[in-house]
């Protein structure tokens, strides 16, 4: 009988150990994984940044739309200007409000402790400012390479995070919409042009520029070619835009995101424009300002938005 307890009680010390010991190993390599890092190569150079960072800051609408989607909650974002499908974050007082897209509070950025802070293009030239505060990775869009560019994106995501799968489950379904929408576009002979609308003026963009994913993804044909690829576009007149004439007239209402004004088509629409085919044949398409101005198609989300709006236009 003691030889049975004597063995009972070795075997229950002998499992406790090697409880503790599993216990203190899994913490062991939990804590390894936290404190791993990875090299992201961006437009600013390679930086270190930490495996699954839990305080971040994202100060890009697109970027803010792929954590979004891998239910990663960031610690300050810039909120004046969130589009409407990321509007959950406007009210949430856990979540710092650093400014805006172009300006934000780098005290405010700081006192959130971030260990990692993601920028998109339009904070380019602060970046030397925010990488003091901690980690910077710049996840921007190369308007002559949108889709490689944004597939990098995903890619230095999935890096970093291990729930990422999902963004990779995401961009094959985009993939393959895109490819749905290219196959309509080459059967038809339309010819488009872009514009962003701002308080009754226009400027036009074309193949490469930051609206040339119309031309160079979907494959509709451009009205105008040649046009400048800066990132305002070309100035251009009523009297231009009549000349062109173009079969299918995309129109980017600035105004509607930046002055939080209606969208008013007399001022857009008028006589001169209502000349041109996109006109006579209605054909003249108003965008989602805030997917293709704010987000420009970064991320998972205002992609698909731009996707569905040029299915329907053809």
């Amino acid at each position: 009988m003691k030889t049975t307890f004597y063995i009972l009680a070795v075997c229950a010390l002998t499992g406790l150990f090697s409880c503790n010991s599993g216990q203190r190993k899994s913490q062991s390599e939990t804590e390894g994984s936290e404190n791993d890092k990875v090299s992201i190569i961006h437009q600013f150079g390679t930086t270190e940044v930490p495996k699954n960072p839990k305080r971040i800051v994202v100060l890009d609408f697109g970027a803010l739309e792929n954590l979004t989607a891998l239910n990663i909650k960031p610690v300050a974002i810039p909120k004046t200007g969130l589009p409407q499908y990321l509007s959950q974050y406007k009210s949430d007082p856990s979540i710092v409000d650093v400014g805006n897209l172009v300006e934000v509070n780098l005290e405010r950025i700081n006192e959130a402790k971030p260990d990692l802070i993601i920028i998109g293009g339009r904070l380019a030239s602060s970046y030397q400012q925010i990488s003091q505060i901690a980690p910077t990775i710049c996840l921007s869009t190369d308007y002559k390479d949108f889709l490689e560019s944004f597939e990098k994106n995903i890619t230095d995501l999935s890096k970093i995070f291990d729930t990422a799968d999902k963004l990779n489950e995401a961009l094959v379904s985009l993939k393959n919409r895109i490819e749905v929408v290219k196959s309509k576009t080459s059967l038809s002979d339309s010819k488009a042009l872009v514009l962003i609308h701002n308080k009754g003026k226009f400027s036009a963009y074309g193949s490469g520029s930051r609206f040339g994913i119309i031309h160079d993804i979907f494959g509709i044909k451009e009205a105008k070619s040649g046009l400048d690829i800066h990132p305002h576009g070309n100035p251009v007149s009523s009297e231009f835009i009549q000349q062109v004439n173009p079969d299918i007239l995309f129109i980017v209402d600035r105004s509607a995101v930046v002055n939080n004004e209606a969208l008013d088509k007399k001022q857009i629409e008028n006589k001169l424009v209502q000349k041109t085919n996109a006109f006579k044949n209605n054909k003249i398409i108003y965008l989602n300002s805030e997917a293709w101005y704010l987000s420009g198609g970064g991320g998972i989300t205002s992609l698909n938005i731009m996707i569905d709006e040029i299915h329907k236009s053809i």
